[in-house]
């Protein structure tokens, strides 16, 4: 779990073997906000959950097939992203008001995990620099997350039409995120690309097995 008051822990959690169990297997799929007891321990591995309790119900997520996969991808990619993070109670409120805003959307998030990831990098410490002096003609240094206007000695940068699609794609955010049309392949290519820039800042960032499906969506 990602709390607020203490970042990431590991909990033990005993499975319920009858449906008057207080804590409900319903209650720990992914994405899930909780409001939770516990006894919190220093250097200890797995905490005891005392209690749980669903902080906000979803009224949607759990009926449909896209925000579904959504949410795994979103909880896959967390796993991996904040495997150290210590508490931080922005990205808390970060991730918490994200999938209440998918919950509640109607229509139009075709582009809600591309918006998740770029600025969450934010609350990560590597959102990049923005500010370019030509926006047509500069690359973007994956390594740096700058633009820059001659190549890199490495290769992990963009070429001047996909720099510039990034640049623009950094302004979008979860109200305004349906303005931007995206071609499925168009949408790959950037959930790909963000995936390698996280790579680069996060050590040992593994190949994500829910991404296939969010691949398949939305032609």
């Amino acid at each position: 779990m990602f709390t607020r008051e203490a970042g990431r822990l590991a909990f033990v959690v005993p499975i319920p073997k009858t449906s008057k169990s207080h804590l409900k297997k319903q209650y720990f799929q992914p994405m899930t906000l909780l409001e939770i007891e516990g006894d919190i321990r220093q250097n200890v591995q797995l905490q005891k959950l005392k209690d749980a309790r669903i902080l906000t119900a979803y009224t949607s997520i759990p009926f449909s097939p896209e925000k579904l996969a959504l949410a795994f991808f979103v909880a896959e990619f967390l796993y991996h992203a904040l495997r150290s993070e210590q508490q931080n109670v922005p990205l808390f409120s970060y991730i918490c008001s994200s999938m209440l805003w998918l919950d509640m959307a109607t229509g139009s998030y075709a582009n809600f995990h591309l918006t998740f990831l770029m600025h969450l990098s934010r609350f990560l410490g590597f959102y990049p620099n923005l500010e370019v002096s030509d926006e047509w003609n500069m690359m973007f240094d994956l390594r740096e997350g700058r633009f820059c206007t001659s190549a890199p000695t490495h290769r992990d940068f963009l070429q001047p039409d996909e720099a510039r699609l990034i640049h623009l794609m950094m302004r979008m955010d979860f109200p305004t995120m349906h303005l931007y049309r995206l071609s499925r392949m168009e949408r790959n290519r950037i959930v790909d690309v963000l995936l390698q820039y996280y790579r680069l800042h996060i050590p040992q960032f593994p190949e994500l097995k829910s991404l296939s499906v969010l691949q398949e969506l939305w032609a």
